[in-house]
């Protein structure tokens, strides 16, 4: 099994800046992708950035120029640099994590983290 355990979530004033971060441990040897999705209030779960573990990353469109991720293998952890943040970014943010090179809706990773609260005032 692996587990995903998340920090860095918080408040902040739109324009601010947060960093995520996911550490993954137990059986790490099955990750290749890992990754943030988010889910607002009354919205369905959306991708926000994945990266694989040869460094390959993917973002949404509307995270793209303000999000950043990377990945650390010696520490089987990622993390992801928020900036210039939106009110409209203000959601669960879940760190997820599997054998597959890639994932959009995040159905096919395996393992996920409880989630982290990110809150944007305007």
């Amino acid at each position: 099994q692996v587990q995903l355990v998340e920090s860095g979530g918080g408040l902040v004033q739109a324009g601010g800046s947060l960093i995520l971060s996911c550490a993954a441990s137990g059986s790490v040897s099955r990750i290749n992708l890992m990754g943030w999705y988010r889910r607002a209030p009354g919205k369905q779960r959306e991708f926000v950035a994945t990266v694989s573990k040869r460094g390959s990353t993917s973002y949404a469109d509307s995270v793209k120029g303000r999000f950043t991720l990377s990945r650390d293998n010696a520490k089987n952890t990622v993390y992801l640099q928020m900036n210039s943040l939106k009110p409209e970014d203000t959601a669960v943010y879940y760190c997820a994590a599997g054998p597959v090179s890639f994932s959009r809706t995040g159905s096919d990773l395996d393992y996920w983290g409880p989630g982290t609260q990110v809150t944007v005032s305007s």
